[in-house]
């Protein structure tokens, strides 16, 4: 294993999901009066993380945070793929990204929606998931290869 392989990139991404798995735990939504309700929680001025208040989601974000270390892995080890490096996290990143603004501006959770707002929880999730794709980005330019257009010998 050789670290000294690990590039600017990769290290960006690697940030960008621990700051993820981090996000997954820290206060998302807030409730804004007694009848707000919550995956089982009620209470004006309750805050919930993404792991309280959200089931198959926060699973799906911490898989998310595990994709650059993998990505890290493959570089430290060497380990010969059949696609480019860097492409599998950037979409990973665009999925938890999207998932994270859908359940934070489109599909809020909670009843009535109205009464659950937004905590900094979520702010920090969804720039993690950028860092995340920045890094996944950065990567994938260092190592990109001229491609020919399909016919070309």
């Amino acid at each position: 294993m050789d670290f000294s392989k690990l590039q600017r990139g990769e290290i960006v991404a690697v940030l960008g999901g621990l700051l993820l798995a981090v996000a997954v735990f820290l206060p998302w939504y807030k409730l804004g009066n007694r009848f707000a309700t919550l995956n089982g929680h009620r209470g004006a001025g309750a805050h919930l993380s993404a792991w309280q208040s959200l089931t198959i989601i926060r699973i799906l974000l911490l898989l998310a945070a595990v994709a650059p270390l993998v990505l890290a892995y493959i570089v430290v080890r060497e380990h010969p793929l059949s696609w480019p490096r860097g492409e599998v996290t950037a979409i990973v990143a665009i999925t938890a990204i999207t998932l994270i603004f859908v359940r934070g501006i489109i599909i809020k959770p909670g009843t009535p929606s109205g009464e659950v707002s937004i905590d900094y929880g979520w702010f920090v999730a969804l720039v993690a998931g950028i860092v995340l794709l920045v890094g996944a980005v950065i990567h994938r330019s260092q190592f990109d290869t001229v491609r020919k257009p399909p016919g070309v010998l």
